[in-house]
């Protein structure tokens, strides 16, 4: 098989593509051919090194990655869910960025008809996330107001779908008018574009009694805004600190995460008690032991999908030997949908 390797941590040239043994499924685990993977954000994070849980359960070298679909090539002993030949989705905790990868049963999921496998490997993790923010963070009431960043993204993208499936009133927000559209085709009610306004001024016209939730994974660029335009009982629900990190750069910018560091706002739990306001705070990658919710997560979201209530995103292919374009298209803040990877030999 093919699988990318990041030695030690730096720019775009660490992502290099290797030759590994097949391996191999173990008892209560399945083999998948993989023919499509997706990209996230906080791969190109991990090929920086500031991923903590990539450091915690791994280290380095390592293979980024978290989910996959592809054929099941073989199931290893009491796996009964899947079968060889099946079409499958992929949830991994890294190692995803290869051409064959052995999961437990349990990360391993049937795809719904009529889905292509480069739209399953880019749905889980992002729709996973918005799933877990939403229904087991936030627990959003019907007619409540949300306010989504980054809504033409990935995990944007899935809290706007998920969102309107909660009856709510969703307001995204974008970074260019050539995502607007896109935003709304997810189904948000309004669309407030900040390069062309003040983002709160128009986020205060559309609610001006403040947001029950909103979904940030800014960072310092929004987050105490993003606090402060909160209602009474309102909670702010934090995934990421995308604005920490310059278009283009490719490496760490080291003075200014310094700078915003210190920039970040404390939340002070006296001040939030007597404002009536929340604070929550998650990383999908730690929730891995928890197979029940993880399960919990796929079936109710897959099951949306095969119903038509949500869809998948819009999704642009790279090859795996080009994973330096992908990560670098990611990081400039121009895309929308979700960026998937296809391995060489599978045709882009």
């Amino acid at each position: 098989m093919q699988h990318v390797v990041i030695k030690r941590p730096g720019g775009y040239d660490r992502l290099r593509i290797e030759d590994a043994p097949n391996p191999i499924a173990g008892p209560g685990e399945v083999l998948i051919d993989v023919q499509a993977i997706g990209v996230n954000f906080a791969d190109c994070i991990i090929r920086m090194g500031l991923y903590a849980s990539a450091r915690q359960y791994v280290g380095y070298p390592i293979t980024p990655g978290f989910e996959v679909a592809g054929l099941v090539h073989e199931v290893g002993e009491g796996v009964n869910n899947v079968s060889a030949g099946q079409r499958v989705i992929g949830v991994t905790r890294f190692g995803g960025y290869a051409s064959c990868v052995a999961l437990p049963a349990a990360q391993v999921f049937p795809m719904p008809d009529g889905l292509d496998l480069a739209e399953a490997a880019g749905f889980p993790t992002v729709f996973l996330t918005a799933w877990y923010a939403l229904f087991e963070l936030a627990h959003p009431r019907r007619g409540q107001m949300l306010l989504v960043h980054s809504a033409a993204g990935g995990v944007g993208g899935a809290l706007v779908q998920l969102g309107k499936r909660a009856d709510c009133t969703v307001v995204g927000v974008v970074g260019g008018s050539h995502k607007v559209e896109t935003a709304r085709s997810m189904g948000a009610d309004h669309v407030i574009d900040r390069s062309a306004g003040d983002l709160w001024q128009q986020a205060e016209r559309l609610a001006p009694k403040g947001y029950d939730v909103i979904l940030d994974a800014n960072g310092v660029a929004t987050l105490r805004g993003s606090y402060d335009h909160l209602g009474p009982t309102g909670k702010l629900v934090v995934y990421g600190f995308h604005s920490m990190f310059k278009p283009g750069r490719g490496r760490p910018p080291w003075p200014q995460l310094l700078v915003d560091y210190f920039r970040t706002p404390r939340f002070n739990p006296l001040k939030m008690t007597g404002q009536n306001r929340s604070v929550l705070a998650f990383n999908l990658s730690y929730l891995f032991d928890q197979a029940d919710l993880l399960q919990e997560g796929m079936d109710q979201l897959l099951g949306w999908l095969r119903e038509g209530a949500i869809r998948p995103h819009t999704v642009t292919t790279y090859a795996m030997s080009d994973v330096a374009s992908a990560h670098r298209a990611l990081e400039s803040a121009q895309t929308t949908g979700k960026l998937v990877l296809v391995p060489d030999d599978r045709g882009a």
